[in-house]
Order: C-alpha cells, then sequence, then structure tokens
C-alpha cells in the first residue's frame, strides 16, 4: 500500500499542536480510529519513546507498539509501529508555521505481513478507509482549537 498523505490548517502555534497531537493520553480526542492506550512511557513524547495503542480497523481490533524514531518538537515527529503477524507502519507529523497557525502535515504507510498477498489482502479490505479516517482525525484535531 502506499503512502496516505494529508494536510490540514490549524489555528494554533506548531507547539500547541504538538502538545496535543504527540500527547498519548489525547488520541481518543482526535484520532478515530484510536479505542484504547493500552501502556505508554512516562513524561513528554521524545526520541525513543514508546506506547501501544489499540485502533480498530473495519471492525477489527488492532494493537500496534509504536516507538517515536523520530523527534524535532515542534517540527517534526515519525513512529514506527509493529502490528499483529509481523505488520509494520510508519506514521509522520511534519508541523509549520503558516498563515498564523500551524500547517500540520501527515503520513502513513502500512506494510502488511504476507509480501505481496498481504497488501492485495489489504486493499481489499481497508480500500479508501485509511485516507477518509486520516481526514477525518485531522479535522477532528482541528476542531481541538476552535
Amino acid at each position: 500500500m502506499g503512502a496516505v498523505t494529508a494536510k490540514i490548517q490549524i489555528d494554533a502555534t506548531p507547539q500547541q499542536v504538538w502538545d496535543v497531537a504527540l500527547n498519548p493520553q489525547r488520541l481518543g480526542d482526535w484520532v478515530t480510529i484510536h479505542r484504547k492506550l493500552n501502556e505508554c512511557d512516562e513524561g513528554p513524547a521524545r526520541l525513543g519513546f514508546t506506547m501501544v495503542q489499540t485502533m480498530e480497523l473495519r471492525g477489527a481490533p488492532l494493537k500496534v507498539s509504536w516507538e517515536l524514531i523520530s523527534c524535532d518538537e515542534p517540527h517534526l515527529a515519525t513512529w514506527e509501529g509493529r502490528g499483529p503477524a509481523g505488520s509494520r507502519a510508519e506514521t509522520s507529523y511534519r508541523l509549520e508555521a503558516s498563515k498564523g497557525g500551524t500547517l500540520f502535515h501527515y503520513s502513513n504507510e502500512f506494510f502488511p505481513p504476507m509480501g505481496l498477498i498481504g497488501r492485495m489482502a489489504q486493499r481489499a479490505i481497508a480500500g479508501d478507509l485509511p485516507e477518509s479516517e486520516a481526514l477525518a482525525s485531522l479535522e477532528r484535531l482541528k476542531q481541538i482549537f476552535t
């Protein structure tokens, strides 16, 4: 599956957006497929920070272990996730000061297990759901600041 990318203009500073987007306790406020924060490191997000999250896609729960592999507060965060059956994902947030607020760039790439067969099955199951969920999540993040 190719990367899902989206962006949104938010009426808040990059630091304010960072403080929400990188706070595992706030995932339920804006990530539409988030269901539960199973565990996370103490303190603020930082390089090497880890958390375990349960998400739901088309009614199926997915437990993913995340590690923050790139962190330049409040500009760039990249999470690497490990999920069921050897699946993995990489999610990046890039925050840029723009028009008195923040332009939030989101990207996610999912790597299903089983190579080509897994990619074909993932397309059949998820379809355009990842993109629509990303857009809905970004809209919910924006609403936090209005």
